[in-house]
């Protein structure tokens, strides 16, 4: 049980990672039982049938894609029919535009749910990139947006984005618009995905 544990434990943490002595902390173990674990599962996705597989960085234990995968992933992030924005993608990038720099456990904090996957992907797309660590604990990394997302929605920087205090007011006046969009003259909304005109 505790192999499938920490599997779980290095889905959720993403890009973050997870000492030993988290792991040990974490599942109320010793530190042979963790590195014993670590190894099974390591060995489980040497398996050629496996997409992942454990890698150290940074001092840390992550789930990471295979090298050879590569080319796959990469034809994925270029297939334009893939150059889509979901809703919760669009959340994650106002949450940073307006934070910058943040953490993805801050951006995690403000949504009320995980987001790492969404940050991995957005990251991939170019919409957002590491700018360093916080000196929070754990020295988490933080994110901010590029030229790529000022490009994708007609902005000349992060300052034409309309304030939250305007967005509150709309908001409280009762303005036809009762949920606005931040970026509402971009895009419009294509069965749950967005299409940028």
């Amino acid at each position: 049980m505790n192999k499938a544990v920490l599997e779980g434990l290095l889905f959720v943490v993403g890009e973050d990672g997870l000492t030993l002595d988290q792991i040990e902390d974490i599942l109320e173990i010793k530190e042979d039982e963790a590195k014993s674990l670590l190894l099974e599962l390591k060995k489980d996705y040497e398996e050629e049938s496996r997409g992942l597989r454990i890698d150290f960085l940074g001092n840390r234990f992550k789930l990471t894609t295979k090298y050879e995968h590569k080319k796959y992933y990469q034809k994925l992030i270029e297939n334009p029919l893939n150059n889509t924005l979901s809703q919760a993608a669009l959340e994650v990038l106002a949450i940073i535009a307006y934070n910058e720099p943040i953490t993805r456990i801050q951006v995690d904090e403000i949504r009320g749910v995980a987001s790492g996957y969404i940050v991995r992907k957005l990251v991939a797309k170019g919409f957002i990139k590491e700018s360093g660590r916080s000196d929070l604990p754990g020295r988490p990394i933080l994110y901010e947006t590029t030229n790529e997302f000022l490009d994708f929605f007609g902005l000349s920087s992060t300052s034409d984005l309309p304030s939250i205090e305007d967005i509150i007011k709309n908001v409280d006046e009762g303005s036809e618009d009762s949920n606005p969009d931040l970026y509402t003259s971009k895009y419009t909304e294509d069965g749950g995905d967005v299409v940028y005109e």
